[in-house]
Order: structure tokens, then C-alpha cells, then sequence
């Protein structure tokens, strides 16, 4: 039997890079995933991936900073699968500047995609999970659940021309450290991991004119200047290049498998050795 047979995993941001990898180890270990990105095709070639391994995924699609997405996410796990078992806060994105440059909507925007968002995911979830863990107790068994909350480097060291994003990823760790204490009694770990440099279309290097995403109508530059690279890669990191998403992923599963049962509240780089 796989390690996370019959669970239900909820990964957010898991049509591209790092969630798409999270997404595809859990469900190669028995989970049944809720996939979601922005936009559908992403979402479903993760899918049909999934599947074609012999595994179980649906889709909640939409920006998680939608107002009702957290409901809705938590929804399409009861509705379609009758359970939640492990949360994975993995969307969003970068978009950088000195703080000189930096406009009020952009700071709040990172505010929103990584730590609005996994609030109003994990708040959605509360409930359906007091319910869960209540009913086990009353059986006298003892299950416990895992939320991952991704953080970065950023907000452990800070990152120069990233005020928002760092802020918004420190501020996640209190929100690990905290509910770790408020969900200790219904046996939910909860545990974030902060990476270091993992190789996606975020952390490309920038050639010619950069590259852009689209995210709800905002065209966002993203990369990174091929020299920060050789600089992490030579000197920065220990293990001597960036990490892949697969190996990303990794990390956020150790914190989902029944060996992290006794762990909770951490904060683990997953960074190759790297350290801001």
C-alpha cells in the first residue's frame, strides 16, 4: 500500500512548476488531488497526467485570490471526494521592485496570492476538519491531517528588491507557527517549507527582453538575471546548482507522509544548503 492511500490533498497552483510536481508525488502515493490553477488547460493536462498513472484528480479552477475561492476549494474536496486530509498552499508569484518603486497595489498583491489566500483556504477548511477529527476521536482513533504552507528564502532572510514578497512570506511562518497550535488538538500538522532557488518558468533566466505572465490581466516580468544564477549556483548554494520541481516537491512530501506525524510548527529550507 502506498504511504497516502485514500487521502484527499488540496495543492493550489498545481498546473504548472511546483505544485504541478507536488501534485503528481502525492498522487503517486495515493492521493486523490484537487488540482487548481487560473486557467483550465494547465489544470487538466495535470490531470490527465494523474490519471493516465492510475490515479484520482479533479479541478477547482480560478485565482486564489478570488474571495470565495478557499470555499470553493474546500467544496470540491468534500463534494467529489468526501474528505480532507492534507492542504498544500503552494500558488503564487513574484513581482519584484525596490521599495522606492514599489506601488501600493503591488505590495498588496503579494499580500494576497501568499498569505490572504492560504487564510481564507485553511480558514474554509477548519470546520470540516473540527468535524472530522471530532468523529474519529468519538471512535478513539487518531488520524492526522497535514497543511504545507510554501514559503521561500525571502521570508526567512529577506531578499533585496522583494519587500513585498518577503513580507508576505514571513508573515506566513507566524501563520504556520500559530495554527500548529490551534490544530494540534484535532491532529493536523502544520509545517511550511521555504525554498531556495527551484528552477521554474518564475526563476528562468532573463534574456533579451525578459519574459512576462499574465495574472488576471497584469503582465508581470519574471526571471532572473543569469549572473544571480551563476553566483547562487558557485557560491550561494552548497550543493552547487538549483533545485528541480520534482525535488521541490520532495520536501513539501516529507511533511505530508505518517513519518512527520509528531512534527509540527516547522519552518524547513529547501534550498540545497543555501541560506539569504
Amino acid at each position: 500500500m502506498t504511504k497516502l492511500e485514500g487521502k484527499v490533498a488540496l495543492v493550489s497552483g498545481s498546473g504548472r512548476g511546483i505544485g504541478r510536481a507536488v501534485a503528481l508525488k502525492l498522487a503517486s502515493e495515493g492521493a486523490r488531488v484537487v488540482i487548481n490553477d487560473m486557467d483550465k488547460e494547465p489544470a487538466q493536462e495535470t490531470i490527465e497526467e494523474i490519471r493516465s498513472l492510475g490515479g484520482e484528480a479533479t479541478a477547482c479552477i480560478g485565482s486564489v485570490t478570488e474571495a470565495d475561492f478557499g470555499d470553493r476549494f474546500v467544496k470540491t474536496a468534500l463534494d467529489t471526494y468526501n474528505g480532507l486530509d492534507i492542504i498544500v498552499n503552494n500558488a503564487g508569484y513574484t513581482w519584484d521592485s525596490v521599495i522606492q518603486k514599489m506601488s501600493d497595489e503591488q505590495f498588496q498583491a503579494m499580500l494576497d496570492v501568499h498569505l490572504m489566500a492560504p487564510f481564507r483556504i485553511l480558514r474554509a477548511a477548519a470546520e470540516p476538519i473540527r468535524i472530522f477529527a471530532k468523529n474519529e476521536a468519538q471512535k478513539g482513533e487518531e488520524v492526522f491531517r497535514k497543511v504545507v504552507n510554501i514559503s521561500s528564502l525571502a521570508g526567512l532572510g529577506g531578499n533585496a528588491g522583494q519587500v513585498s514578497y518577503s513580507s508576505a512570506k514571513a508573515a506566513l511562518s507566524g501563520m504556520t507557527k500559530t495554527l500548529s497550535k490551534e490544530w494540534g488538538r484535532y491532529k493536523v500538522n502544520v509545517n511550511c517549507v521555504a525554498f531556495g532557488l527551484i528552477k521554474t518558468r518564475l526563476t528562468q533566466p532573463l534574456t533579451g527582453e525578459g519574459a512576462n505572465i499574465d495574472v488576471e490581466g497584469r503582465k508581470i516580468a519574471v526571471g532572473v538575471q543569469p549572473a544571480f544564477i551563476d553566483a547562487m549556483e558557485k557560491q550561494m548554494i552548497p550543493l552547487g546548482r538549483g533545485g528541480t520541481p520534482e525535488e521541490a516537491a520532495n520536501g513539501v512530501y516529507l511533511f505530508c507522509t505518517p513519518e512527520s506525524n509528531y512534527i509540527s510548527g516547522q519552518v524547513i529550507a529547501v534550498s540545497g544548503g543555501a541560506s539569504l
